[in-house]
């Protein structure tokens, strides 16, 4: 299960709309009692531009975290001893699964990257959020598996 404030949730659904029609991600750190949003830019559409080739989707159907946006994340989750709670994006016009390529993004040599984050999905089209799911890793299924959200 994953729990996560109210004001997170808002947070990072308002983050989808701002984003709308492009996916929007970002990074949820925690210190055990406080949620911190940090919202990411996603360079899909730059890296796209420069090499459709190696990347053919725009940002209206992937995602890039801007590798400078990850490092602030890591140096705050160091410096400030917070843990990195959940990885988020949107899936404009779109339900909220967890897709292969979301799968093989946050896997190195067939291990998760982050086995103790979770990653949510947000579906939204046009305005509305349709849905928001998590998914984290699982050592018995050796696999991503849908995990409900619980507001607290």
């Amino acid at each position: 299960m994953l729990e996560l404030l109210r004001e997170t949730l808002d947070l990072i659904h308002a983050h989808a709309k701002a984003e709308f029609p492009d996916e929007c991600c970002g990074v949820i750190l925690s210190d055990g009692i406080q949620e911190f949003v940090r919202k990411c830019k996603n360079i899909q559409n730059e890296r796209h531009a420069e090499d459709p080739e190696t990347y053919p989707r725009d940002a209206r159907t992937a995602y890039l975290i801007d590798p400078n946006d990850l490092i602030k994340v890591h140096k705050e989750a160091e410096t400030e001893n917070r843990q990195i709670k959940a990885f988020y994006h949107s899936h404009p016009n779109h339900d909220a699964y967890f897709s292969e390529k979301d799968k093989a993004d946050a896997m190195a040599w067939d291990e998760p990257m982050y086995p103790e984050a979770a990653y949510i999905v947000i579906s939204i089209y046009a305005q509305e959020i349709r849905v928001t799911r998590a998914y984290a890793w699982s050592e018995a299924a050796a696999d991503f598996v849908e995990v409900p959200i619980k507001e607290r």
